[in-house]
């Protein structure tokens, strides 16, 4: 970095973009801390992956910058986010979507900022520094050892359906995703697929290359892995069977499968634990502790707050009698998007399991702790029944038989069936309808009955 640009970034720069970042973050889907205000920002990290003073541009300005917001509980009310701000003299008109704001004043005044991911040269330049492993600044660009070389010249595209993340997609070869609001400590979404890379399974895409940062805590920022190109993930595929009135069940069985076969490899590469009383009774704690909040925040759960609460007490009864379950690393948020069916050249089936960084809001720490593996066919359990709810007319059957079959083929592939423990996988589905309640009442009203008839159903089983 030339010494103009030292005395530039990152201090002298980040007040000029104060302003331009409080209208423009709260916009993004990523951003979590919707609805608070934002008091202030303060960097963790910046540096410039092409030199921001090569006029016209663009320049490419990567930060880790932590957002203040005092009205949201520790420790979201710190929150650090990866921004990457291209910065031009003149935007192109492609780029006009993408613009962030004018700096004014400050050491780079009369230039545009803006997202740079959706600038096809910056995008190929972070391709660049990924296939050529390194350091720059704190920034640290590594492959894999076993992967094919990276070919250059792919054509780059943003992908619009990303949410608490954003991916890039490299001539349909590669999907970059980027993590936004990051936490220290490595991301679920690399370390597991690196394990369930050594450990040969072949149902999840294995990390190609990656970018972390070390200083001044290590944060994972982004994972490149293949692109399954003509694949159709199990929600659409699952909403095409309800509207054409055809069944699933063929199709849940071997998602059951392929979920034991991911978490078998999982065991197999990663330790694994026994909840035994006190573990058991902190589960049920933590998961009372979650009940009470959402009834104080959704007023329509409080009728059923005593007997939800059963499910909770009858898992931590079975622990103070020496009941004892295995716990091991898991998905962490399995659900119907999270699974593709290939098409094209692989239309034979093929099911594959991504998105392994579990539920975003929670801590890293909480998504990193060994886990019963029914919580992942909880989760999955819950996704058949919203399938089944988003389709007029309510098909309660079509549900009832996926859930069937896919409980099924995992015991077909792991021997042992999650049904036979009633009590935990009862817990694990009480905790995920009354998570969906609180996130549905939220971001989607309209959406509501859907976990609300679930609660009604789970309630019911006292």
């Amino acid at each position: 970095m030339s010494e103009a640009a030292s005395t530039r970034t990152p201090v002298a720069l980040l007040p000029s973009l104060a302003p331009l970042l409080h209208s423009w973050l709260p916009r993004q889907r990523w951003f979590a801390g919707k609805g608070h205000p934002v008091a202030g920002f303060s960097l963790v990290s910046a540096t410039e992956l092409l030199p921001l003073d090569s006029a016209p541009g663009p320049g490419l300005l990567h930060l880790l910058l932590r957002v203040q917001q005092p009205g949201l509980p520790a420790p979201s009310a710190q929150d650090c986010y990866q921004l990457l701000l291209g910065v031009r003299t003149t935007l192109p008109p492609h780029l006009a979507p993408a613009l962030i704001g004018h700096l004014t004043e400050g050491p780079l005044a009369g230039r545009t900022v803006y997202e740079g991911l959706h600038d096809p040269r910056l995008a190929d330049l972070i391709l660049e520094r990924l296939r050529t492993p390194g350091a720059l600044g704190p920034l640290r660009f590594d492959r894999s050892e076993v992967a094919p070389a990276i070919p250059g010249g792919l054509a780059a595209r943003p992908l619009e359906a990303e949410q608490s993340n954003s991916s890039l997609v490299y001539g349909d070869a590669y999907i970059l995703k980027l993590f936004r609001r990051v936490q220290p400590g490595p991301n679920p979404d690399l370390e597991l697929p690196l394990a369930l890379a050594r450990a040969g399974c072949s149902r999840v895409p294995a990390p190609v290359a990656w970018y972390e940062t070390t200083a001044p805590e290590p944060y994972t920022l982004g994972v490149l892995q293949p692109f399954l190109r003509g694949s159709r993930d199990g929600w659409l595929l699952a909403l095409d069977s309800l509207a054409g009135g055809h069944s699933f069940a063929d199709e849940a069985r071997a998602l059951g499968r392929v979920t034991a076969e991911v978490h078998t490899a999982l065991a197999g590469e990663l330790p694994t634990v026994m909840l035994t009383r006190p573990q058991t009774e902190h589960l049920a704690a933590a998961m009372t502790q979650r009940l009470e909040a959402a009834a104080q925040a959704v007023p329509a759960l409080q009728p059923y707050a005593p007997r939800l609460r059963a499910a909770f007490d009858a898992i931590a009864t079975l622990g103070m009698r020496g009941r004892s379950w295995r716990a091991q690393r898991v998905h962490g948020d399995l659900h119907l998007g999270q699974t593709l069916r290939g098409g094209g050249a692989r239309g034979d089936g093929h099911w594959s399991v991504i998105d392994f960084e579990g539920e975003p809001a929670r801590p890293l720490g909480e998504r990193r702790r060994p886990q019963p593996p029914v919580r992942d066919v909880a989760g999955m359990l819950r996704s058949f029944d919203y399938a089944a709810r988003t389709h007029r007319p309510w098909n309660p059957a079509w549900a009832e038989r996926c859930r069937t079959a896919y409980c099924e083929g995992y015991a077909e592939a792991d021997g042992a069936d999650p049904r036979a423990e009633p009590e935990l996988l009862r817990a694990y589905e009480t905790d995920k309808a009354v998570y969906e309640v609180v996130y549905e009442a939220r971001h989607r009203p309209d959406w509501l009955p859907v976990p609300m008839a679930a609660i009604d159903r789970l309630a019911a089983l006292t």
